[in-house]
Parts: structure tokens; C-alpha cells; sequence
């Protein structure tokens, strides 16, 4: 009986993940708005009402699904923000990470990334799931370069806000490459380094601002 008991749950959790990647197949080929639970069901060998015995709903198993892919985007920037860097180097790497992944999946796997962009643009509970961890990175990076002095006072909670609604073109899947004019990923990043750095504003600010202005004069000139 012992026995049993043991081997069902990895089972189950064997038919879990046979469902979920024959949904990103078929996401893959044809995109998940055409996809049916009869055509996953298929792919994964069972019936539509076998596959209702392990996700109750489409929503449940897209949901998986997506927290899966942003799961990867996670991972990234976790790994880019362990390192014994300084904070802003942490916070480049960690964000750079992010906006890579992104833009890969766009380049590679459109309509994975189309997947994304809808969980994003419905508040999914994966997507508003994932946003609570990176901003929880971010804020954790910045309370420790306001603990080394790198970093200015204030709420590292509402800095960490600041920062990720300032790089959003550059975070969020449904802004990835729409903008053709403005400040690259470095230039926005120098901007905002000079809103956190702990030395006065009136030294920092004034020589970041005018790096960006002259950059997007050049190119509008060009």
C-alpha cells in the first residue's frame, strides 16, 4: 500500500507536465487563442475529459503554462542579482536579464511570447505573481546598496517602483521593441542611476540627462 501511495503523486505529476507541453506545442504551432482543450487533450494521448481531471479549467492549465515561461525570466534575474558586484552593476545584469529573455522570445518563439503579453495585459495571477518577485529582487538590491552608502535614503520598496515603471519599455513583453525612438536600455539605465546614487543630486543628475538628450539628438539628426 506504501508503495502506492508513493508512486501516484509522481504519476500524476508525470501527466501534469505531458499536458503542459503538449499545450506549448501546439501554442508553438498554431498560437494558444486557436488552440482547443480537445486539440491539447489529443496531443497529450487522453481525452478532453481526462485532461479536466488534472486542470479544472483552460484558464488553469494556460496559467501553468504561463508561469512556466516567466518562471525562466525569474530564474535569469535572480542568478544576474547574486553576485558581489556593486548595486548598480547588480541592478544592470539583473534587469539586462530580463529584457534579453524578452526580446529572444519575441525574436524566437512569437507566439509564446504573445501568450505573455495577454497574461500581462488580463492580470493573470502568473504574471502579477511574477511581477511581485522581480520587484522583490530589485528591492532587496537597492536595500543592500542603501546599506553599503552606494545608494540614496528613501523607501527601497518605492524606489524599486520607480526604477521598474522608468525601464518598463524594456521589461514589460508588450512593450519589447514597439518604441523605434528613445533611450536604449544603457541610456535609461545611466538616467536612473542618477536618480539612486546616494551623491548629490545636483553633481549626478545634470551629466546623465544631458548623455541622453544628446544621444536622441544625434539619432534624430542622422
Amino acid at each position: 500500500m506504501s508503495e502506492v501511495a508513493w508512486t501516484l503523486p509522481v504519476e500524476a505529476s508525470c501527466t501534469h507536465e505531458r499536458i503542459v507541453q503538449a499545450a506549448i506545442r501546439l501554442y508553438r504551432e498554431i498560437g494558444h487563442r486557436k488552440t482547443t482543450v480537445a486539440d491539447i487533450a489529443r496531443g497529450a494521448s487522453m481525452s478532453p475529459a481526462n485532461l479536466y481531471r488534472f486542470y479544472s479549467s483552460r484558464q488553469a492549465l494556460d496559467e501553468v503554462v504561463v508561469a512556466g515561461l516567466l518562471g525562466e525570466v525569474s530564474a535569469a534575474a535572480t542568478d544576474a542579482a547574486r553576485s558581489s558586484r556593486s548595486g548598480l552593476e547588480r541592478l544592470n545584469a539583473t534587469l539586462q536579464a530580463i529584457s534579453r529573455l524578452h526580446e529572444n522570445r519575441l525574436a524566437n518563439d512569437v507566439r509564446l511570447h504573445e501568450l505573455v503579453v495577454a497574461a500581462g495585459r488580463e492580470n493573470w495571477w502568473a504574471s502579477l505573481s511574477h511581477a511581485d518577485r522581480l520587484r522583490d529582487v530589485v528591492r532587496s538590491i537597492i536595500a543592500a546598496g542603501q546599506a553599503s552608502g552606494e545608494f540614496r535614503p528613501g523607501s527601497p520598496i518605492a524606489l524599486a517602483c520607480c526604477l521598474l515603471d522608468a525601464m518598463d519599455a524594456y521589461l514589460n513583453p508588450s512593450r519589447i521593441k514597439v518604441a523605434a525612438l528613445g533611450p536604449t536600455f544603457n541610456e535609461m539605465m545611466s538616467f536612473c542611476a542618477g536618480a539612486l546614487s546616494n551623491a548629490p543630486f545636483r553633481n549626478a543628475a545634470p551629466r546623465q540627462v544631458t548623455g541622453v538628450r544628446s544621444d536622441l539628438r544625434d539619432r534624430l539628426t542622422n
